[in-house]
């Protein structure tokens, strides 16, 4: 495996755990409120939207970025 794949992984999963962090944490406070159970309904929902993520960064995010390159260039 090539260095600037392995980046390119390393990324994708840090951005995923990042993205998927914040996001599930900042939806969940707005929509439920800091009730009872919080923590664990968020690390529910954050699990699951890591496990989407990922594979949606990996695969539409070289797409998405030759579209943009070609777009910008």
């Amino acid at each position: 495996m090539n260095t600037q794949f392995k980046r390119k992984i390393a990324f994708a999963l840090s951005m995923g755990v990042v993205t998927t962090g914040i996001i599930s944490f900042v939806l969940l406070a707005l929509n439920l409120g800091f009730a009872e159970g919080f923590a664990l309904t968020w690390l529910r929902s954050w699990s699951i939207g890591y496990v989407i993520v990922i594979p949606a960064i990996l695969l539409v995010g070289p797409r998405l970025q030759a579209s943009l390159d070609r777009l910008i260039d």
